[in-house]
């Protein structure tokens, strides 16, 4: 422990001459901080320590000095503590240097003046931080946006994770909605007929963030496009899907009802729609721009709009985004009825659970093979 003394101190001494009758009395220094600890995070230095049983208002002093000097010099006065913890946070720093602190805990009555039984040790890494996200493009969802991009900002070895932000007043403000650690993020407060707008950064594990991104727009509706469902293995309760004439009836169940047409499930080795118990897929997949190309469709639009009457089969099949799939389902009368899945995104959300993202069109007419028109 370290210790300057301002007064003598020391036994009671008695003067060589019989006259002289000066007394020093011993004097103790104030209790010492204790636990003293320092971290870095984004172009700042936090020291922390803790109050000692024996404190007694004493002011704390912080000094510290760049690793290679001869000294520490004084940096901050520390008056007030909260909850038994103290802290200083010192931004006068450089990047890449090394830093070496300790506290002094000050009795202004006395002078006396006990540091910290340590010094402790920071390095400051560079400044730099991730690229900037790019392609950003929002999927508009029933009731959500959900917000993509490039994921090349992972490449830096500190990468830690994106953050997503709400953007308005033409760009002036940004609310940070939340965090992702991959190139998406799922924003299930949007409302249907209101635009949102949003920008996403990257920052890494010493919380150095980057510029934001471009701002990109999108509008939430109610129909059947972009719908959402998880895999199984991450959120069983919405896994499942059942087709539905009608878009008062929300045709996402639990992966386990026996109610589904299917559910999705993931594995090592891709996505798969599993069929439910009355439910049938065709064993292939057709490449589709579009769930239906419309009147205006760009010339080069494909789509699958009328299923096949017969081959189909209750086994699991693997899907890929841009892909039309064709169901046969039964419901109680025995008749059958078609339905089409075009996949637009595969996925996960900002905490990791896989998705996918994709249109649908039932006929409910049975036995009609048409998805679009009678």
């Amino acid at each position: 422990m370290w210790k300057r003394v301002f007064v003598m101190t020391g036994v009671v001494l008695l003067g060589a001459c019989d006259n002289d009758h000066t007394v020093f009395v011993p004097v103790d220094g104030p209790a010492p901080p204790i636990g003293l600890d320092a971290v870095y995070y984004n172009r700042a230095v936090t020291v922390y320590w803790e109050l000692a049983t024996g404190w007694n208002e004493e002011t704390f002093r912080i000094f510290g000095k760049r690793v290679g000097d001869a000294s520490f010099f004084l940096i901050a006065e520390v008056t007030s503590c909260s909850a038994g913890s103290c802290e200083y946070t010192d931004t006068n720093i450089v990047a890449n240097v090394s830093y070496d602190y300790f506290v002094s805990a000050l009795d202004p009555d006395t002078g006396l003046e006990t540091d910290s039984d340590r010094t402790v040790r920071v390095s400051v890494p560079s400044f730099a931080a991730p690229p900037v996200p790019t392609d950003l493009e929002v999927v508009a969802l029933d009731a959500t946006n959900y917000i993509r991009w490039g994921d090349d900002a992972r490449s830096a070895s500190d990468f830690a994770a994106y953050r997503v932000y709400l953007v308005s007043d033409q760009g002036a403000t940004q609310v940070l909605l939340g965090h992702s650690d991959s190139p998406g993020f799922l924003d299930a407060l949007a409302e249907n007929g209101v635009t949102s707008s949003y920008a996403v950064s990257s920052v890494d594990t010493y919380g150095h963030e980057s510029a934001t991104s471009g701002s990109v727009e999108g509008t939430p509706r109610p129909d059947f496009t972009g719908e959402l469902v998880y895999s199984f293995m991450d959120e069983p309760n919405s896994s499942g899907f059942r087709f539905s004439d009608s878009d008062q009836v929300d045709p996402i169940v639990s992966g386990g009802s026996l109610a589904r047409h299917f559910r999705l499930e993931t594995d090592v080795s891709g996505w798969w729609l599993v069929p439910g118990p009355s439910a049938e897929v065709f064993p292939e997949g057709a490449f589709t721009t579009e769930l239906k190309c419309g009147v205006a469709a760009d010339p080069q639009c494909l789509d699958w709009t009328t299923a096949p009457l017969s081959g189909y089969s209750a086994v699991e099949i693997a899907v890929e985004p841009e892909f039309t799939y064709m169901w046969r389902v039964f419901e109680g009368d025995g008749l059958a009825r078609f339905g089409a899945v075009r996949v637009t995104l595969l996925g996960t959300d900002q905490s990791g659970a896989a998705l996918m993202i994709f249109d649908w069109a039932y006929q409910f007419q049975g036995g009609n093979p048409h998805l679009f028109s009678r």
